[in-house]
């Protein structure tokens, strides 16, 4: 099947995290001559600045099922989750089949032959399956922390469950050497839930046992796409592969696309500073520690007070992404008298990113260990000072310090005194330094053209024609009668 003829609808989770990297991997499909259809929620694409779409790439939405003024908070995750599959799901499943139709396409859109939807909404897969449409899952946290998940049921027989200690785990593939329990992925500390009493006891939150099935169920995709470089991940790729149809590592996608163009706009859902660069342009190099700590996290006020003044007392000028959710009025005046006239600390509610992390003047990232994060930090050769919140944050921040040696783990501490000197040892190690630029070189030579992560994303582009082609040879029309969904052929 012409690549011409392929459209793809790609549907990502409705969180920054997820949409960051959801658009260069729209971009990257439409280079290749893909026509794409990015599915936002309402609300999304309510917030993210709009522009004309590029050739091949348009924008669609769905109401998510919450009222506009709802949060959309770590706290409230699991009702987005709800929401999403029920209200979502049905807007969806009548969006997907009014694309299907021979005359569904608007101007040179030809009907959808496969869709690409984010693990997390694995009742996205299914739908699509029903209505005859083949569907591939996409993770966007790293491999190591999906390997983890898939070995929960082995954990749970070792009783190595999440914690914050230093127990040893053995029950992950691969990281036997170095694994800790408080190195596992972990619920946000905000998001609660009814656990049984044996599960408190065994430390196992019911909400992290759904998590590791849904990780699980993505084998019932048609393949499970991750965004990850083989120098990086290739162990952990290797232990999810006999449990998935198929797996494409492909990342970083970011570094994959460079000019995203248009695409770039329907990425943010907070306004960026447009005077970041220019401040750091006013500083030496490697002068300025950059901190952020993602588009989830929430930090208390004695947190916020602890990591102020250990920052201040680093004696280094910072850059301090701040999200409006995430101070008060203490915290405001608190920032005030630390900012004096600008010039040692500047204080944003976001920042654009990968532009901050590149420039000459950033030395240092204290970082939540998002997985987007961590692969732009070492892209960039910019170590790192990890503070993970949830997630797969945990895992990550321990193979930043203990496997990489691209920076240091802060996780599970939060003091002045520990933030200054980690801060001060990362901004000063040039072992450091040239371990996470050592990690750069391989991570580029994965993206270039002929490296690992190249080869397997035009696998992928030859694997989605397939797809399509036996979508469209099958000649599916999809018919309702009584609400179920059947096929003439």
């Amino acid at each position: 099947m012409a690549v011409a003829a392929v459209h793809v609808l790609v549907f990502p989770w409705p969180l920054q995290g997820h949409i960051n990297t959801f658009v260069p991997f729209s971009k990257a499909l439409v280079d290749s001559g893909v026509h794409v259809t990015f599915l936002h929620t309402d609300h999304n694409l309510r917030r993210v600045r709009r522009t004309a779409a590029a050739p091949r790439l348009r924008y669609l939405s769905i109401p998510d099922g919450l009222p506009d003024d709802h949060p959309r908070s770590v706290g409230d995750i699991f009702t987005l989750m709800e929401s999403m599959s029920t209200a979502g799901g049905a807007a969806y499943r009548a969006l997907l089949r009014s694309l299907l139709s021979p005359g569904s396409g608007v101007g040179e859109f030809p009907p959808v032959t496969c869709v690409v939807a984010d693990g997390i909404m694995l009742f996205a897969i299914a739908i699509a399956e029903e209505l005859g449409v083949p569907a591939l899952a996409f993770r966007t946290a790293s491999a190591n922390s999906f390997s983890a998940y898939l070995a929960v049921p082995r954990l749970l027989e070792l009783g190595e469950t999440p914690l914050p200690v230093d127990d040893p785990v053995h029950g992950v593939p691969g990281m036997e050497g170095f694994l800790r329990r408080r190195d596992l992925p972990r619920l946000a500390p905000a998001a609660d839930g009814h656990p049984t009493e044996s599960e408190t006891a065994a430390g196992v939150h019911p909400m992290l046992l759904t998590m590791a099935k849904g990780i699980a169920d993505c084998g019932k995709a048609r393949a499970l796409v991750l965004n990850t470089p083989a120098s990086l991940e290739g162990s952990a790729v290797a232990h999810i592969a006999p449990h998935m149809r198929d797996v494409f590592a492909i990342g970083p996608l970011h570094a994959m696309s460079a000019v995203l163009g248009p695409a770039a706009a329907a990425a943010s859902l907070w306004r960026e500073d447009d005077g970041c660069v220019a401040w750091l342009d006013g500083h030496a190099d490697r002068s300025v520690v950059y901190v952020s700590l993602g588009s989830l996290t929430h930090i208390s006020h004695h947190e916020f007070t602890e990591f102020l003044l250990g920052l201040l007392a680093t004696g280094y000028p910072f850059l301090w992404v701040l999200r409006p959710d995430m101070v008060g009025a203490a915290e405001e005046a608190a920032l005030r008298g630390a900012v004096g006239d600008g010039s040692k600390v500047r204080v944003v509610e976001w920042a654009p990113q990968q532009d901050v992390l590149r420039h000459r003047a950033v030395g240092c990232f204290l970082t939540h260990s998002g997985w987007n994060s961590t692969m732009e930090s070492i892209l960039e050769g910019v170590p790192m000072v990890c503070w993970p919140f949830f997630a797969d944050q945990h895992i990550n921040s321990r193979f930043v310090h203990a496997v990489w040696r691209a920076g240091l783990d802060m996780k599970d501490v939060c003091d002045r005194s520990t933030v200054t000197s980690m801060v001060t040892e990362v901004m000063e190690s040039s072992e450091i330094r040239q371990s996470v630029q050592a990690l750069a070189q391989r991570v580029k030579r994965d993206v270039a053209t002929g490296g690992s992560s190249d080869a397997e994303f035009k696998r992928l582009i030859g694997f989605i024609a397939e797809l399509s082609a036996g979508h469209r040879h099958q000649d599916r029309t999809p018919v309702i009668t009584n609400g179920d969904v059947s096929h003439q052929g």
